[in-house]
Parts: structure tokens; C-alpha cells; sequence
């Protein structure tokens, strides 16, 4: 039983982002999960905004990384040191109390290896307990989709390093598919456009910022949006400038959309009659950051015939979905409570602090 003093967190600890519900505040903290480290000391230079700042414009000595891929723990120290981080940001001088219990998101169909290492780095950085749940469940809880009752809702969860597809019914998954291309793999096939297209090289945060500016999954029509962009020039090694239309990154995003449209086929496929009915009447709901794209939502309805649905806050879904178990279990009445019962989640485990 869980006690009144207890402080209760929900993280999603993604591969391209950091979100941190805490109980009674909502969403306290939203950061990259990127760090800095210097290669001679292995010293923490930066975390989160500031060393995502950093992207492109280091010195040999220090190297920009993301400690986790596909959305799990690739460098357990670093991870790690990045998490204590965002817990002292939050917490400012008050350390982060041995009472607290957290939820704490991971892909569909990792090991349970992998789900302990990620439990464990929590643990380690002062919490009581740590239990791992599933991305899709928490998203959907998140959204406010009825995950308990005897319906099946469909959840197409975009992050940045996985894609994942899941129909959810009495608290549980059902079927789900993972696909390991998501949001940082499109500004990856960005660059590599441009760089094989018109011999320009650019970096990761300009490739992302034509993403936003100008990707979409609808054909343009008409004068087509263009933004122009600038690098270096890999015969002349100067920097030039280009222009880029919306229509050309369209044609480069073809073959990830048709991925996950694939994706969602198969789910429905597998998925008992009854459940991919329900799914029929009630839709796919969209969540993550790659669930922004211009257009996705009616791409995936045009190609499937399903309705589909973007989630009021796509971002913070899983975040806010692990928080809202979290006000249920510990029995308080909250505005954003979602009515989610049992002991622990579906699929879920934990690790709880020695005492």
C-alpha cells in the first residue's frame, strides 16, 4: 500500500526526449536526452537543452550522445548521470526521497534484461520503487482511452526511436508491433537525402528543422512549402545555401509512412475480430512526437479506412499516462485521474531500494 508521504513520478524516458510527471504538479519537466561527455575524463559536460545545443559544434574532445537507442538504455552510466540530473533540476537542493515510488516507460517487447536495467537506473538514483510499463499503455491511459474496459483501442505511439503499434483491452496489450524507425530516423534519411542529392552536408538539428518546417504525409498541392536551408559543400568544402520544397521531402518520406501504415495492417491483422471492430468504430489514436507530422493522420486514414485521432497532448502522453496510474493506486481524487485499476500494470515489473 502505497503511503500518503510518498512522492509519485511518471517518466518516460525516451530515446529522443525526457518527460517527468510528478503527482500534484503535472508535467514538471520536458528536456532531450542528450549529454555531453569529454572523451579524455568521461566527465559529464552538458545534459538535456544545453548539451543538445552543443549538437555540431563540439570540439574533438567532447562528444554529443544519446545514451539510449530505441528507446533503451545503450550506456547505463551515462543514462545514469542524465537521469540525476533532471531529478536535481526538478527537485532543486531537496534530494530526491527514498520514499518515492515511479513508473517508468519502456518499448514493447524488450527483454526483461533491459526492462531491469531501466528499473534499476532509477532505483540507483534514489527511488523506493521503480516499475517498468509498457509505452503503449501508459500513452493510451495518457489520451484517456478506456484501457480497462472489454474495448479494444489501437495506440500508434511515434517517438524517436521507435514506432510502435498496440491494441489494448482490459488493461493489457494484446497484439503490438514494433517498428525501429521513428522520428530521428526520418531527419537521418533527410541528411542523407540532401547529402546525396546536392552534395551538401548538414547536421542532425537543421535535418529535424526541415522536418518540422516543411515534412508532410499528404502530397502537396498547389505551390508546395520550401525553406531554405544552409551547409557545407562536400566538393568545395564552403558553406552554400539551398532551397528545399515540401514536395521533394514528401517523395523521401514515402517509404517510412508506408512502413508504418504496413505496421498497423499487420496489427489489425493479428488482432481478434471482435477487438479490430471496436478499433473500426473507434479509431487509431496517434501520440509521440512523429505523430505531429503535417498530414499523417489522414495518410493513415486514406490507406486504412480507419478513423484516426491525434491525442490533445501527443508529447506528454506516456508521461501523464504514468502518472495517472499512479494517482489511482494511491487513491486520491485528481482532476486528470484516470480510472485505471489492479495492483500493477500489465506487463509490468519491478525493482524496489534495499532496505
Amino acid at each position: 500500500m502505497i503511503k500518503r508521504w510518498d512522492a509519485l513520478y511518471g517518466i518516460d524516458l525516451g530515446t529522443s526526449n525526457t518527460v517527468i510527471y510528478q503527482q500534484g504538479k503535472g508535467i514538471v519537466l520536458r528536456e532531450p536526452s542528450v549529454v555531453a561527455v569529454r572523451l579524455d575524463s568521461g566527465e559529464i559536460q552538458a545534459v538535456g537543452e544545453e548539451a543538445q545545443a552543443m549538437i555540431g559544434r563540439t570540439p574533438g574532445s567532447i562528444d554529443v550522445i544519446y545514451p539510449l537507442k530505441d528507446g533503451v538504455i545503450a550506456n547505463f552510466d551515462v543514462t545514469s548521470a542524465m537521469l540525476q540530473y533532471f531529478i536535481k533540476k526538478i527537485q532543486g537542493r531537496t534530494p530526491w526521497f527514498r520514499s518515492s515510488q515511479v513508473y517508468i516507460s519502456v518499448p514493447c517487447g524488450i527483454t526483461n534484461v533491459q526492462k531491469r536495467a531501466v528499473e534499476e537506473t532509477v532505483v540507483h538514483k534514489g527511488a523506493k520503487k521503480a516499475v517498468a510499463v509498457e509505452e503503449p499503455l501508459a500513452a493510451a491511459i495518457g489520451a484517456g482511452l478506456p484501457v480497462d474496459e472489454p474495448v479494444g483501442s489501437l495506440v500508434l505511439d511515434i517517438g524517436g526511436g521507435t514506432s510502435q503499434v498496440a491494441v489494448l483491452s482490459l488493461g493489457g496489450i494484446v497484439v503490438s508491433h514494433t517498428v525501429r524507425r521513428a522520428g530521428m530516423s526520418i531527419d537521418t534519411d533527410i541528411a542523407d537525402y540532401v547529402k546525396r542529392t546536392y552534395n551538401l552536408a548538414i547536421g542532425e538539428r537543421t535535418a529535424e528543422e526541415i522536418k518540422k518546417r516543411i515534412g508532410t504525409a499528404i502530397a502537396p498541392e498547389g505551390d508546395a512549402p520550401f525553406i531554405d536551408i544552409k551547409g557545407r559543400d562536400l566538393i568545395s568544402g564552403l558553406p552554400r545555401s539551398l532551397t528545399l520544397s515540401s514536395a521533394e521531402i514528401f517523395r523521401l518520406l514515402d517509404d517510412f509512412l508506408w512502413t508504418i501504415i504496413e505496421a498497423i495492417r499487420s496489427t489489425l491483422e493479428q488482432c481478434p475480430p471482435e477487438l479490430a471492430g471496436d478499433v473500426v468504430e473507434h479509431g487509431i489514436l496517434l501520440c509521440g512526437g512523429g505523430s505531429m507530422l503535417r498530414g499523417l493522420d489522414d495518410r493513415i486514414r486514406l490507406e486504412t479506412g480507419v478513423p484516426v485521432h491525434l491525442a490533445e497532448h501527443p508529447l506528454d502522453c506516456t508521461a501523464l499516462g504514468a502518472g495517472r496510474m499512479l494517482d489511482y493506486r494511491a487513491g486520491r481524487s485528481s482532476s486528470d485521474r484516470f480510472p485505471y485499476g489492479g495492483s500493477s500494470p500489465a506487463g509490468s515489473d519491478s525493482v524496489e531500494a534495499a532496505q
